[in-house]
């Protein structure tokens, strides 16, 4: 991670489209979108309604399997989107992810385009 004191994010995020599922307390049905970036700590979820700031989130990324992340959202964009934080995984979910993230700053590394989940 660089010193610059302007990015407070823990892990680079990588330009990477994943399906989500959404689960809010408020929302009787997931909510299916897809990120725009994502890393170990946190996503950016491109969106037209976003989610206030602080609203806590159930997420379901599909990967080469599917994690299961308790996460909030720190930033809202209206009509863009909302940056969340990841509060919560268990162990074998952020091995899953982080074996994903590698695999895809790999691929973007040797001149593919982003890369996507199935």
């Amino acid at each position: 991670m660089s010193n610059n004191s302007n990015n407070r994010r823990q892990h680079a995020r990588i330009k990477v489209s994943v399906p989500v599922e959404i689960q809010t307390d408020a929302s009787g049905s997931p909510i299916r979108g897809a990120t725009a970036d994502l890393s170990l700590s946190g996503c950016y979820i491109e969106t037209i309604f976003p989610f206030p700031i602080g609203a806590n989130l159930d997420l379901r990324l599909s990967i080469e399997t599917t994690v299961l992340i308790a996460a909030n959202v720190v930033t809202c964009d209206p009509q863009v989107g909302n940056g969340i934080r990841f509060i919560r995984m268990l162990a074998e979910d952020r091995k899953a992810l982080e074996a994903f993230l590698e695999t895809a700053e790999q691929a973007q590394g040797s001149g593919s385009q982003a890369l996507s989940a199935p």
